[in-house]
């Protein structure tokens, strides 16, 4: 654990902020996959969308020295292997030291807050592949939902592609997050069917003018049983997405692991399930995933 307070950060950040640019040209880095070829990466990138709830708690995510906190303890815990955030939590995490042989994946768009009415337009307000190939991560993330009733969607489709071309150019890896999207009693609901999920595979592995560099990060259906012919749907690496604070925390880390064993699934990229634990215990969590994979 690091000695750093958050006021000390708030001091370096007032005081120096270019230790941000320094901690990220000194960093060390390490390959994408491990030498098991598996990946678990924890995600950190919800507040930026206004997403703040974890569980019962609807502002768990708002304190912001105790993510922090919590991220540290994961990403101290022999198997982790990187992370996925937004600007100011992955600055944080730099300044903090956090980040030594990692996988930094920055996240590129959370314009569509959470319960707004543009939540759908999720246009690219977060890290650009500039950002990331300067700052030297290892890729990006992009969110991409589609309402078929929305001819907005269409225009988030050309984003997402000109955001995997972008860091194709680079070298980086561009991970796609693709739902199949609506508006139920004015909220965005995902389509967790087998096969929205299997239509959203096959849209997002298409875009942009090469997939070399995507990566899919995809729910776990709950047809457990037609897990196989989802996946079949591409031959792109895939990461599992973990979802919301499960009450039946081993039911889930149960789904995950029968998810785990398709070949195309490289690994996890896991938020709250695992920062947020029921019982509190984020080492315990995290330690569970890592013996997942």
């Amino acid at each position: 654990m690091t000695t750093l307070s958050i006021t000390d950060l708030t001091r370096v950040r007032a005081t120096r902020p270019e230790a941000i640019r320094e901690a990220a040209a000194a960093r060390r880095r390490r390959p994408l996959l491990s030498e098991n070829g598996r990946l678990l990466v924890i995600a950190a990138d919800h507040p930026a969308r206004g997403a703040l709830g974890a569980g019962d708690d609807a502002l768990a995510m708002a304190n912001r020295y105790d993510l922090l906190e919590r991220l540290c303890i994961a990403l101290a815990r022999p198997g982790v292997d990187g992370v996925l955030g937004t600007s100011d939590v992955l600055d944080d995490l730099l300044l903090l030291g956090a980040l030594e042989d990692k996988v930094v994946i920055g996240s590129m768009n959370r314009g569509g807050l959470a319960g707004a009415q543009f939540e759908l337009d999720d246009r690219f307000t977060g890290h650009r592949a500039a950002d990331i190939e300067q700052l030297r991560f290892d890729g990006g993330k992009l969110l991409l939902r589609l309402d078929y009733t929305d001819p907005g969607s269409l225009e988030t489709m050309c984003g997402a592609a000109q955001a995997v071309n972008d860091l194709a150019e680079r070298g980086l890896m561009a991970m796609v997050e693709p739902f199949l999207s609506r508006r139920v009693n004015g909220k965005v609901r995902n389509d967790l069917s087998a096969e929205a999920v299997t239509r959203s595979i096959a849209i997002a592995a298409g875009l942009g003018g090469t997939s070399a560099y995507t990566w899919l990060k995809v729910p776990v259906v709950d047809e457990i049983e037609r897990i196989g012919p989802v996946m079949e749907t591409t031959t792109l690496p895939t990461v599992l997405l973990g979802g919301e604070v499960a009450a039946d925390q081993d039911a889930t880390f149960a789904q995950w692991g029968k998810a785990l064993r398709l070949p195309n699934v490289q690994g996890l990229v896991v938020g709250r399930s695992l920062l947020y634990p029921p019982d509190g215990d984020v080492a315990s969590a995290v330690d569970t995933a890592v013996r997942l994979l």
